[in-house]
């Protein structure tokens, strides 16, 4: 057994301060999920592939897989339990992931939410292409990506504020 040296780190996420003691190594996505008890970021292939860990650093998604707890100090982090609007009701994109059908076992729901929260942030009005450019980087077993594409597209409409069609 190993006596690895503790680090204390102000982590801001989802607009709250927390501070935590953590080992040198401890991953972001352990720190979110074991440290602070936020496990809506799920953890997949722990390299960085799947897309299930991903939250967003200072509003850029980035696989919480593959970064260091001690190092995120400096940062705003959102997971996606800081996705919905300030009166709690749903975002956009968790608005059209609900109307889409875009999940189905929901594992790597979180990951594409954040994903694509900050894809049409970038892009507020992507063709279905660049929707599906925008969740190439998350893996999903289950739905096929159909429904997904579907919700970025009615995500950024709602976004926007432009009417959806039932």
């Amino acid at each position: 057994m190993t006596n690895e040296q503790a680090y204390e780190v102000r982590l801001r996420v989802n607009g709250v301060a927390y501070d935590v003691t953590v080992p040198a190594r401890r991953l972001l996505s352990d720190a979110l999920r074991h440290d602070l008890g936020l496990t809506g970021t799920h953890v997949g292939c722990e390299h960085g592939v799947c897309g299930a860990c991903t939250v967003l650093v200072d509003g850029r998604p980035m696989r919480s897989c593959l970064m260091l707890a001690v190092s995120a100090g400096d940062y705003e982090i959102t997971t996606v339990e800081g996705l919905t609007n300030a009166d709690g009701s749903l975002s956009p994109v968790q608005q059209a992931f609900k109307e889409c059908h875009g999940l189905q076992c929901g594992f790597c729901t979180p990951g594409f939410l954040t994903t694509i929260t900050a894809g049409i942030a970038e892009n507020p009005d992507p063709t279905r292409e660049e929707a599906r450019e925008m969740v190439s980087g998350n893996l999903c077993r289950c739905t096929g990506y159909q429904n997904i594409v579907e919700a970025v597209c009615v995500a950024a409409k709602l976004a926007r504020g432009a009417e959806v069609a039932p």
